[in-house]
């Protein structure tokens, strides 16, 4: 592995011919989760079975969080009110209806980084996605941007901005992506990312889906099909 920056932002690369990003195969770009260490999920490039000459780049979030939250990162900061009132009332709209402060900032910013990461690495396919922030992130520079991109990976990730995100879904008919939620995640309900699953397939984008019993996490089923699916699109 080794360490760069592209853009505004740090990114680790691992994975193709030797191991730090080299070569000119597929790049598969993945964001961490808020709070998360910026190396979060570095370790995936070791236990993906994807074709050797596949790169992986792992940026890191821009906002440097409070000392509690230890070495952890984040894209934008969490609403700390927002939520509260969501588990005073239930109502997920409030999470899903709504574009966060800050979301704006970080896609401007992953943008610039992938501009400065293509034109480095030069990649014959990219995939772009991440875990829970990370994921949403993603979703919104899909959907936001004419960037071609050849899948979208979003692991326990949600809707957020849904009236900006609704009508753009067309724009990205036939993207295939990956989806994975736990049934008991605590932190994004299951039926929120079960919602948006359905939005992106009646907009004609390709989802392959990936429910598992469990929480807010990555358990052994997904990384296999997370597997699959990369092999399918890189």
């Amino acid at each position: 592995m080794k360490q760069l920056t592209f853009g505004e932002l740090t990114v680790r690369l691992a994975g193709g011919t030797d191991g730090d990003g080299g070569g000119t195969g597929p790049v598969v770009v993945l964001m961490h989760g808020f709070a998360a260490p910026a190396d979060d999920l570095v370790p995936f490039a070791g236990v993906l079975e994807v074709p050797s000459e596949v790169r992986f780049a792992f940026p890191e979030g821009p906002a440097r969080l409070p000392p509690q939250y230890g070495q952890g990162r984040a894209w934008w900061m969490i609403d700390s009110t927002r939520l509260e009132l969501v588990a005073m009332t239930g109502d997920m709209s409030l999470v899903t209806e709504v574009e966060p402060e800050g979301l704006d900032d970080a896609r401007n910013k992953l943008v610039n980084c992938l501009d400065a990461l293509e034109e480095a690495l030069a990649p014959s396919k990219l995939v772009i996605g991440g875990f829970s922030q990370g994921a949403m992130l993603a979703c919104d520079v899909v959907l936001r941007s004419q960037r071609q991109f050849d899948g979208l990976v979003m692991l326990s990730g949600a809707m957020v901005a849904g009236p900006i995100w609704r009508p753009l879904m067309p724009n990205r008919s036939d993207l295939s992506v990956f989806m994975s939620h736990g049934e008991e995640d605590p932190i994004l309900p299951f039926e929120i990312a079960d919602r948006l699953r359905t939005e992106l397939g009646e907009a004609g984008l390709n989802v392959m889906w990936v429910p598992f019993h469990g929480g807010h996490q990555i358990p052994a089923n997904v990384v296999s099909g997370l597997s699959h699916f990369l092999q399918s699109v890189s």
